[in-house]
């Protein structure tokens, strides 16, 4: 009699985490916000007017951002439909709205006569996928029910919104948090840090955070989780604490928008990303339809776009290739390479202290810049990332 062999739990437990992490991201909005810094992106990318960029979308924050040294153009590429439809939505109000409405849509994230401006004016700027998800979904703007900001929708705006509720009902952690992001030093800014770690990172959030669920909540995948499970005592708690106390304590907050976002639900005129900034409105108005969005996965953008693009950010996706499709893996580089020209810049970003995914064609065919590359990873002010590459097609 043949005996046969049943997967083992762990290897069911798996299946099932990828498949909630799959629910999760091909159901949902999932960033509602970038959480890379283009300061530091800008900076190693160096775009000229001639350029052309692939990108993946997230939530089109950076790809706005980019706008401003004014590019050829921007394509916008992800697997799902809803954080295309979320840059649509931005790029619509640029063009048919002003500055005031674009901020309190997404500087506030409420806008009270939300419903009347997406239909006079928005509405009719949106690709169809766009206009049937915001036709459902209108109601994250309206700054009405127990969620008041937008930027606590989506599934990783929910966990900043637990996060939010977690700390308002300890008032007096609240505050402290509060006055940190108001410290007048950075040494003052780290002081208060350190007084407040131990109740920030306790034993109910170190189960909360080592859940798949609250994992796939934030975008992480199992693959990502496995590399903090390996090397911190805490799991992915420790990771985060290591991520906190850099950006914490030696960085100052003044400007960093992407923390106070996550804390208080909005940004504010003197702390928000470029985008946002007045001054820069008309810039990035007139620059708007270089933006081009695509639903698609990066190897598939480029079979049906094939040309020599000038640069490519590819955010952290490659560690999920790494772990779960290295065939796709390899045919990605291959189309990247095949799409490219010497000078071609790549950049990318892991949960991995060191890639050694990368196949070896890549590696004989890019150089990969160092001393840079380390200089602006120090300055992130998101500090999520074990490390970035900036590779250079030879």
């Amino acid at each position: 009699m043949t005996n046969t062999l049943k997967p083992n739990k762990v290897e069911k437990l798996n299946e099932l985490r990828d498949w909630v992490f799959r629910q999760v991201h091909t159901k949902n909005l999932v960033y509602n916000t970038c959480w890379e810094d283009p300061r530091c992106d800008r900076e190693l990318l160096e775009f000229k007017q001639d350029s052309e960029v692939v990108m993946i979308t997230s939530a089109g924050c950076n790809a706005l951002d980019y706008l401003l040294d004014k590019p050829r153009q921007i394509n916008c590429i992800d697997v799902n439909p809803r954080q295309n439809s979320l840059l649509q939505l931005k790029l619509a109000t640029f063009k048919s709205a002003d500055f005031d409405d674009l901020f309190l849509l997404f500087g506030k994230g409420a806008h009270r006569e939300v419903k009347d401006l997406y239909h006079e004016k928005l509405r009719e700027q949106l690709p169809d996928y766009a206009q049937r998800y915001w036709d459902k979904n209108l109601n994250f703007f309206n700054g009405k029910g127990i969620r008041k900001s937008f930027y606590h929708y989506g599934t990783s705006g929910t966990f900043a919104w637990l996060t939010n509720q977690y700390l308002k009902a300890q008032r007096k952690l609240y505050d402290k948090v509060q006055e940190m992001f108001e410290a007048d030093s950075l040494s003052k800014q780290a002081e208060i840090y350190y007084e407040i770690e131990r109740k920030l990172m306790n034993k109910l959030m170190e189960w909360v955070i080592n859940r798949h669920f609250t994992m796939s909540l934030v975008g992480v995948p199992r693959s990502q989780q496995e590399l903090f499970m390996d090397k911190y005592e805490r799991g992915a708690l420790g990771y985060v604490q290591e991520s906190l106390r850099k950006v914490f304590t030696k960085i100052t907050l003044q400007d960093n928008y992407f923390w106070r976002l996550y804390v208080n639900g909005s940004y504010t005129d003197s702390c928000s990303p470029s985008y946002l900034q007045k001054g820069n409105f008309d810039v990035i108005r007139e620059q708007a339809d270089r933006i081009v969005t695509h639903n698609s996965t990066i190897s598939g953008f480029l079979q049906n776009n094939p040309k020599s693009y000038s640069h490519y950010i590819l955010l952290d996706h490659q560690d999920w290739l790494a772990a779960n499709n290295l065939p796709a893996l390899e045919e990605e580089w291959q189309l990247i390479l095949q799409n490219s020209k010497p000078g071609t810049r790549i950049l990318l970003r892991s949960a991995a202290e060191e890639i050694d995914f990368f196949p070896k064609f890549v590696l004989n065919a890019v150089e990969f810049e160092r001393e840079k590359t380390l200089e602006t990873h120090e300055k992130d002010r998101v500090g999520t990332y074990a490390s970035v590459y900036m590779g250079i097609v030879k």
